[in-house]
Parts: structure tokens; sequence; C-alpha cells
């Protein structure tokens, strides 16, 4: 029977382009309840592997990663077909300076966020427990840290606006790329060759967010980008 629920699921994620080591299915497997429907434990254990680590929980084909020369700055430009599956590690927006992304997260810190030039109070909507005016999310465009299962760094720019990249997205979410056009070791992102397949890896994605005010602090700082006001 397990044997028969193993196979169910590889079959299911492999459809997907994600296919899990033998050890993260088997643990997986081990911990599911008796008589669960096949559909529930298909999109549980889609939804478990999405908020993994894929550096430790995929078994990667060869089709999967990025090529070891990626990084190969002499390669002016090349097409990968993929598809490739790789987590965000990092999000930088560098269509606005640094002080003013700062000058961003203290006024959520304060509660406000912004609507133009005009300054709104964030509140609590009594009624639901929502709020009245929700955060405005990041514009771009957006530089990203990308990793493959093999463990394998390659940055990535999105110049177009891809539909849920912004720096709210968590960190650890999964991509699928296809059809990326890598010039001098930069992955060029577009709408059409790229899925978001959503994750989350929880301690990456907290301690990014502690961290992210004092980096972009430093790196203004070194940037000689000037004094915040």
């Amino acid at each position: 029977m397990a044997n028969n629920l193993t196979a169910e699921l590889t079959q299911h994620l492999n459809s997907r382009h994600l296919y899990p080591a033998a050890a993260w299915l088997q643990s997986f497997v081990s911990g599911t309840r008796p008589n669960t429907a096949l559909p529930a434990l298909k999109q549980t254990a889609l939804f478990r592997l999405l908020a993994t680590d894929i550096t430790a929980s995929l078994h990667p084909p060869q089709h999967t990663i990025f090529p070891k020369d990626v990084l190969n700055p002499e390669t002016q430009t090349r097409t990968i077909a993929g598809p490739i599956i790789c987590q965000i590690l990092d999000i930088e927006e560098i269509g606005l300076s640094r002080w003013a992304q700062v000058e961003q997260i203290e006024a959520k810190e304060r509660g406000e966020t912004t609507k133009g030039r005009e300054i709104v109070r964030v509140v609590e909507d009594e009624n639901d427990g929502g709020t009245v005016a929700s955060a405005v999310h990041s514009k771009g465009p957006f530089k990203l840290l990308l990793q493959d299962a093999k463990g394998a760094q390659i940055y990535a720019i999105d110049l177009l606006g891809i539909e849920g990249v912004n720096t709210s997205m968590a960190m650890g979410t999964k991509l699928l790329l296809r059809n990326t056009d890598v010039r001098r070791a930069v992955a060029m992102l577009e709408p059409g060759n790229v899925q978001i397949l959503g994750g989350k890896m929880d301690a990456l994605d907290k301690a990014w967010r502690a961290g992210r005010k004092e980096r972009l602090m430093n790196a203004a700082k070194i940037a000689g980008e000037g004094v915040k006001n």
C-alpha cells in the first residue's frame, strides 16, 4: 500500500517538475494518516515540499538545474530551456534608492503607508479584523538571487514586471523557469518564462525581513547614496 502511495505522489510531483529525494518522500509517507483521501495527500505533499529547502528535499534531474557553466561571464548570451526549479534567497528593488526603501520600511513600522504623495495610516477594521489601507507593493524593477536544487546561485533581473514578484514575497518562494535568457551570468526574467509555484522557508524569510533595513542602510552608505534626512 505504501509503495502504491509513494508511486502516486511521485507521479503527481514529477508532473510539476518536482523530483523529491527518496528520504523526503519516505518521511512524508510514513507520517500520513491512514484512510486520508489521495487528492488531499497529493496537495499536502506539494504544499510541504514547496516549504522546504530544495537543496535538501529534491533529487533533481540535470534538466531542472542550471548548467555548470551558467556563471561564465564570457558567455554574452544563452537560452536555458529548462524547466529549472529554483528558490528565492534575496530580492532587491533596484528602481528605488535604498534610502527611499528604508523610509518605506520605517513608515510601515509606524503603521503608515503611502498613497501617491499622501501618507495613510493603516488601522484595523473592527468588522473583519482586516486593515483599512493595505500596504503598497514595490514596483520594481527587481534583482533576485536564485538558487537551484544543487545549490548553484545566480542573479536574475525582472525588468518587465512579473505578477507576484515584489519585495513583499516570501523568501524561499519557488519559481519554475523556462526558456530563460542568461546574459553575462544574469538571468533575464519575463512574464512568459516564469511561473511562481509558491512556498516559503520560514527561518530564511524571518531572518531576511529582520535584517533588510540594516542591509539597505549599509549598502546605501557603501554606495555613497548620501545621508537619509
